[in-house]
């Protein structure tokens, strides 16, 4: 199974001048693209202290200068090893237009009123999720998790306003590097990317 590349050459002098502004312009272009679902998906991977990684996909809600947010139980899996272990990648595999967004960096918790304002923008069901699920805990059937919505959805009827959940908020991983990756023939592939320095990027390529 191996597929031959056939797209246009990414040079240092394509990229804009600071990593976020880069992103933006793959991210339009691949939100553009019919062939790509779900264009915010991207793999998050975090670790245990001791090392111990674990990966999953999570949908990108907002970026910008500050990093890359996505919203999560805390109790999770994901959120306690972040809790423990800040440090974490994002990957956003966009296949069809063979191109991959690499983001290292750590995790910081956005702030209580971000999260509250983005809970009120989620659809009446799925905030109404966010209390039925007790994210990443062992749990004896499916029935007993449609047990909990059908609760919370008598005790919350539609219309009415669902609080947000105390150990639900928000992650916004703060870039140290991010990689823009370019699939070509022959496994060169274009490998540019962006590390911090201080307050200002510094650009390698790196060998595919």
């Amino acid at each position: 199974m191996r597929e031959q590349y056939r797209t246009t050459e990414l040079t240092v002098a394509d990229l804009a001048p600071e990593p976020i502004a880069q992103f933006s312009r793959w991210f339009k272009e691949t939100a553009e693209n019919p062939a790509i679902h779900e264009p915010n998906a991207m793999v998050v991977s975090t670790a245990t202290p001791d090392g111990r990684p674990s990966s999953r996909t999570v949908l990108l809600k907002h970026y910008d200068g500050a990093g890359f947010v996505f919203f999560t139980n805390y109790s999770s899996r994901k959120g306690e090893e972040l809790t423990a272990n800040p440090h974490v990648s994002l990957l956003f595999p966009w296949h069809p237009l063979a191109r991959q967004v690499i983001v290292t960096g750590r995790a910081v918790r956005t702030g209580r009123d971000e999260t509250v304002a983005y809970f009120r923008t989620r659809p009446h069901g799925s905030q109404l999720g966010a209390w039925a699920s007790r994210q990443s805990s062992v749990i004896a059937s499916r029935e007993e998790l449609l047990a909990r919505y059908e609760e919370l959805e008598t005790r919350y009827p539609e219309g009415e306003q669902v609080p947000v959940p105390p150990e639900w908020g928000g992650v916004r991983v703060v870039p140290d590097a991010i990689e823009f990756w370019q699939g070509h023939e022959n496994r060169l592939h274009d490998r540019l990317r962006y590390v911090r320095e201080d307050e200002s990027w510094r650009v390698e390529r790196l060998a595919p």
